[in-house]
């Protein structure tokens, strides 16, 4: 890939300040951080008590030993001046990058207004102000009958509390979900009451093409796994009672970045309409921008009953919201109440955010920087064994490991077992390039890149120069380091090795 001197950095520092140190500038002082003793890790200095501290539930703090003191838009630096792009942005949550002015000068206004921080669910300027630029965003079709529930901080409350929405609305109980749904999913909110007559509907196909669940892929792929939900819902047999509502999200990101065809998505909608069943939108990952569209679902054209929303809608800050049409509205005050529902910070920090996605055509800045992406990085399934697939929608983008070595699917023509040894030491690798990636999919064998929206094209240069020569890295060692016992072959299941 032919990238400029000016546009790649050296390993670990900012391309906004590439080339050697000027003669004179200070290197910055190593500090300790937190109080504590600090340990080495090759990638800045990890206090050991807070790794004690934690709970063995911590995720990135294992692969990621980076522990960060200063960022600014898509660069991260961590303890000792190593400097990383990042195409983690806080799990998606980053829209603008790492402090942006937009953000802290929201923030910082704020905060002098000297106008409460909590006020639980009262009405205030700083609400008002974000609930009016929400609005502006939304499909019209939906903002125009919407009804805006603040809920607890997580994409996780917001989930729950669509699920208990939908229920309470409709008097039914169970929920239709998809397999490979974002652990959001995977809360109480799915469980049906225990009595006898109350059936939890089963988890349904996700359409995609590489892994496809039926084995074709494409538009009858799809075609299949609509007719599937159908099936579901019309078998009269078991005599179970319509669900209280679907749940979906219109790019998987935890199920390895799958975006959901647009005409799979428009017969959900009917399918569900025709039965009146609420339709639950998942928009945690995909909103403000991250796809190419402000919401995910408006490249399908479809109008959910309801909609997910957090991570990026408080500008970095914790934020959760249900919007829904205004006959679900039919709880009693104080339902599903919590105290943190009122965060001033993020409702300013989402505002000044929605505003300036919307104002400066971020999402249309990501469809048009995603296509290129994902143009330059699809030829690495031909050029790398181990590459299997590579997609993605406006900034998210997955690249799937698999086994080089392994042959491919019962029928010699499916895809070649997933590997998350792989995809464990290309993220390494780009770590040691000073790239920050992230992992996902059903098997954790996808690389994924969640870079800002305010990604530059330099930057972009630098990402994609860093990531294929770490997959190339891997790539030249996989079929030595990552073996895969023919046993576990068979089953389609990959070996992990002690370094993987």
């Amino acid at each position: 890939m032919a990238v400029t001197e000016s546009a790649v950095a050296p390993v670990g520092r900012d391309p906004e300040r590439a080339g050697p140190r000027p003669a004179g500038e200070p290197a910055r002082p190593r500090r300790e951080h937190d109080g504590a003793r600090a340990v080495r890790s090759g990638h800045g200095r990890i206090p050991w008590p807070q790794a004690a501290r934690d709970s063995a539930a911590r995720t990135y703090a294992r692969s990621l030993p980076v522990v960060p003191v200063r960022a600014r838009g898509l660069t991260v630096e961590d303890a000792d001046g190593r400097r990383y792009l990042d195409c983690l942005s806080g799990a998606g949550t980053l829209a603008l990058g790492h402090n942006h002015p937009v953000v802290l000068e929201a923030i910082r206004k704020a905060v002098a207004s000297g106008a409460q921080l909590h006020v639980l669910d009262l009405a205030t300027p700083a609400k008002d102000a974000f609930t009016t630029e929400l609005l502006r965003t939304l499909p019209p079709e939906l903002a125009d009958r919407a009804r805006v529930r603040f809920c607890g901080p997580s994409g996780t409350d917001a989930v729950e509390v669509a699920c208990r929405l939908v229920r309470a609305a409709t008097g039914r109980s169970g929920l239709l979900a998809f397999t490979g749904a974002h652990a959001d999913l995977n809360t109480g909110a799915l469980e049906a009451p225990a009595t006898a007559r109350d059936i939890r509907a089963p988890r349904l196909p996700y359409p995609q093409d590489y892994r496809c669940p039926f084995g074709i892929g494409g538009e009858r792929g799809a075609e299949l796994a609509a007719r599937w939900t159908e099936s579901v819902l019309d078998d009269a047999d078991p005599g179970a009672p319509l669900p209280a509502g679907m749940l979906l999200e219109p790019v998987q990101g935890e199920g390895g970045v799958l975006p959901a065809p647009d005409g799979w998505l428009r017969r959900m909608r009917e399918i569900t309409a025709a039965r009146s069943i609420p339709l639950i939108a998942d928009e945690v990952r995909t909103g403000v921008g991250r796809t190419g569209r402000f919401w995910a679902v408006e490249h399908s054209g479809v109008v959910p009953d309801v909609m997910v929303l957090s991570q990026a809608i408080g500008g970095s800050l914790p934020l959760a919201v249900v919007v829904h049409r205004d006959d679900l509205d039919v709880w009693r005050p104080g339902t599903h109440a919590t105290p943190f529902r009122g965060n001033q910070l993020a409702m300013a920090a989402g505002a000044a955010t929605l505003a300036h996605v919307r104002e400066n055509g971020l999402a249309e800045r990501a469809a048009t920087l995603g296509a290129r992406i994902l143009a330059q990085l699809r030829p690495l399934t031909e050029r790398f064994a181990c590459v299997g697939d590579v997609r993605g929608r406006g900034l998210m983008i997955g690249i799937e490991m698999v086994t080089p070595d392994a042959p491919p699917g019962p029928d010699e023509t499916g895809p070649r077992p997933p590997a998350p040894s792989l995809a464990t030491a290309v993220q390494r690798e780009c770590l040691r390039r000073g790239l920050i990636v992230d992992l996902g999919g059903r098997h954790a064998g996808v690389v994924r890149l969640l870079p800002p929206l305010t990604i530059t094209d330099d930057q972009t240069n630098a990402v994609l120069d860093r990531l294929t020569d770490a997959i190339a890295s891997v790539a030249a060692t996989a079929a030595t380091r990552f073996p895969v016992h023919p046993a576990l072959v068979r089953a389609g299941v990959p070996a992990r090795t002690p370094g993987g």
